[in-house]
């Protein structure tokens, strides 16, 4: 029986190296390295209305508040992502340029080809970051939001928001509207299109 081919591996530097060159985003699972798919109108919004309400409401405070740009590293993975969106109040990340490394909340905003990598693997990444309170995942469909906290216990507890509940972020202490998360999103009900057509 035949061995299985090996994947080219790189090497974190090797990565790190590699990306700076790059004019797409890609993110680094220990050796193996990822495209970042587009993303759409509403992904987009929903992503700086957050950063907004959360730059508003920690603005002169210890906390920094970035977005899908920034890099993460996972140095327990030998990993790194990009979070749609990512607050840190550490001195170390403050003095670190080009990744962060201690979050105390990040928000994924979920996409149908990146819904269930966010749920599951990515999820199981971050939950190795000592830092992280809060993990936060937003879904456009239907509007609701799954918080995951993290208890003294060390076990992470779901808090489930529905579409017309208000979100509370207790790593943060805010509290985000639906009015807030979905300010000049498009509409989610159907458009309808006239089947006749002008001349």
């Amino acid at each position: 029986m035949g061995l299985a081919a090996r994947k080219p591996i790189f090497s974190a530097d090797d990565y790190l190296a590699w990306e700076a060159t790059q004019l797409e985003r890609h993110e680094y699972l220990d050796g193996e390295v990822f495209a970042m798919a587009g993303t759409e109108d509403r992904h987009v919004t929903v992503t700086m209305n957050l950063i907004f309400a959360l730059r508003q409401h920690l603005s002169g405070g210890p906390f920094r508040t970035y977005m899908v740009d920034m890099r993460l590293h996972v140095a327990a993975s030998n990993s790194y992502f990009y979070p749609d969106v990512l607050v840190t109040c550490s001195a170390h990340d403050r003095a670190s340029a080009m990744s962060k490394s201690e979050p105390t909340l990040i928000v994924e905003v979920l996409s149908p080809s990146t819904a269930a990598y966010d749920r599951g693997i990515k999820f199981s990444h971050y939950r190795k970051l000592p830092s992280l309170q809060e993990y936060v995942l937003v879904d456009l469909d239907t509007r609701s939001t799954d918080c995951y906290r993290k208890g003294a216990d060390g076990l992470w507890v779901l808090h489930p928001f529905a579409r017309d509940e208000s979100v509370e972020l207790a790593s943060v202490a805010l509290t985000v509207t639906p009015a807030q998360m979905f300010a000049d999103v498009l509409s989610d009900e159907p458009v309808a299109i006239s089947d006749s057509v002008s001349n």
